[in-house]
């Protein structure tokens, strides 16, 4: 018997025709980004932000930054997701929940702490691998959690960043890596596309 993860794996597929009446209301949103930031990250570092966008007037806006694709509109919600840079800065602060749960030992915190510093801080090349790695494990993460709700889902990364950032007010260490649209499917949408075969992508070591 084929496992729910697996049947929802197998049957997903990314979505550009939404049912424009059909709409979200924040709690399943909220529940939505809640699952979301269950995915990991390095150092438990949290290094994500998520943007719902689901008035009429901020998908106008979205609309406009993102080369007019007009599924931004139709959707649900487009959630902009976002990955933070240096956000080793507040890795103590987000560790300390773990720390008062008796999870993660003080001393722990400590050398984690130093060690993401000295990773990360001058190194503008690993805070942004990191952000989009964080990001991009939440968005998976999101678009599961969706799909297992019976809505339908669409990662995008065709938009213009810059714009993206202005529209919504993103500060200069927010990153957007990726648009994810959420919604009822409506007709038009193909099925998941075959992939590579596996020995083509697969090698043991």
């Amino acid at each position: 018997m084929s496992h729910p993860v697996t049947t929802l794996i197998e049957s997903r597929f990314s979505a550009n025709h939404y049912d424009p009446e059909q709409r979200m209301d924040d709690d399943e949103i909220t529940e939505l980004v809640r699952l979301a930031t269950l995915a990991p990250t390095a150092f438990h570092l949290q290094n994500w932000k998520f943007i719902a966008v689901r008035t009429p007037q901020a998908k106008a806006r979205l609309k406009a930054v993102c080369y007019a694709q007009h599924k931004v509109v139709d959707a649900a919600v487009t959630f902009i997701i976002c990955g933070t840079l240096g956000a080793h800065e507040g890795l103590a602060a987000a560790l300390q929940p773990s720390v008062d749960a008796g999870i993660v030992e003080p001393s722990l915190v400590d050398r984690w702490v130093g060690m993401a510093r000295q990773s990360h801080q001058g190194n503008p090349v690993l805070q942004r691998d990191e952000a989009v790695r964080s990001a991009s494990l939440a968005a998976m993460t999101l678009m599961l959690a969706a799909e297992a709700r019976g809505w339908a889902t669409g990662p995008m990364s065709g938009f213009d960043p810059s714009g993206v950032a202005r529209e919504f007010g993103l500060a200069d260490n927010e990153l957007p890596v990726i648009l994810l649209t959420v919604g009822r499917s409506a007709p038009g949408n193909w099925p998941q596309k075959p992939r590579h075969p596996v020995h083509q992508v697969l090698a043991f070591a």
